[in-house]
């Protein structure tokens, strides 16, 4: 299997913002990028490129590639035109836009898109296709709000369920540190006990402190075997009595240049979406 990093691309900013995360991402990890365009098979897009056969299927039109200057081999050449290190190569598809990236990336590291298309209706703050990628493609999905700034500070947020934390969005949220050099904040939110709510007066202060305490620990236990394995990534846990995707946003509105969350959460993570300000991780667990 190559290793290879893949980005969506159509015209609009969100694109061009993700397509640049990606081309950054690439080069940290001495990766190849693949740019990919899919133009939807009911007709030619503005390009040139062909449409899809009448009555052939997703996986056919997935298998068309176009020739001639495409949306994909212009956002290749201005990636490379801005990091003339980067490896990047040019896809342009024809078919279903989530179809087509969800085959393209089942065998790469990241999937990278932006949050809305040029498609997407005024207002909406995660397009469809983002959406779809989210809660179906095999692979990490990176989602890129538009006019990401490319300086940001790029500390690493994760979001853990200490009570069963999942190994595959740990240990790529310390991968993603480790490789940036950056302090990993690793939030557990949490909720009062049944019990508490079932009480007809306020939880006393030494009852939350001693939850609190209980959830402290289980963090802490979470993290022991990762911080083992990464012990020059520097960990904050961040143990908060809040809904996760309150959280998480709070967390990454400091200095996150990601966050990663596991899709099993997958309603907090679109929730996550609108207000992270950074770009989100999803990790199909």
């Amino acid at each position: 299997m190559e290793r290879v990093i893949i980005t969506g691309v159509d015209r609009s900013a969100h694109s061009r913002a993700a397509a640049d995360w990606a081309a950054r991402e690439a080069l940290l990890r001495g990766l190849p990028l693949r740019v990919v365009h899919v133009s939807p098979p009911d007709g030619p897009g503005a390009d040139g490129e062909r449409p899809g056969r009448p009555g052939t299927s997703v996986a056919e039109h997935v298998a068309t590639e176009n020739p001639g200057n495409t949306v994909a081999e212009h956002v290749a050449a201005q990636l490379t035109g801005r990091h003339p290190a980067l490896r990047a190569q040019c896809l342009s598809l024809t078919g279903d836009p989530m179809a087509a990236l969800r085959t393209v990336a089942a065998d790469a590291e990241l999937l990278v898109v932006g949050l809305r298309g040029e498609d997407s209706p005024a207002g909406v703050p995660v397009g469809s296709t983002a959406v779809a990628l989210t809660r179906a493609c095999e692979r990490p999905v990176v989602l890129v709000p538009g006019g990401w700034p490319p300086g940001r500070a790029d500390a690493v947020t994760v979001g853990i369920d200490a009570r069963g934390p999942a190994s595959a969005v740990v240990g790529l949220a310390f991968e993603a540190a480790r490789s940036r050099g950056a302090r990993l904040h690793a939030v557990h939110a949490w909720t009062l006990p049944a019990q508490a709510a079932e009480r007809p007066f306020p939880a006393l202060e030494e009852d939350r402190a001693t939850w609190e305490d209980d959830e402290v620990q289980r963090l802490s236990d979470a993290l022991r075997p990762w911080r083992g394995k990464y012990p020059e990534v520097d960990v904050l846990a961040d143990v908060v009595l809040l809904a996760p995707e309150v959280a998480l946003a709070h967390a990454a509105a400091g200095n996150s240049g990601l966050v990663v969350v596991g899709r099993r959460s997958g309603r907090m993570a679109l929730a996550l979406l609108p207000d992270a300000g950074c770009p989100v991780m999803v990790v199909p667990v």
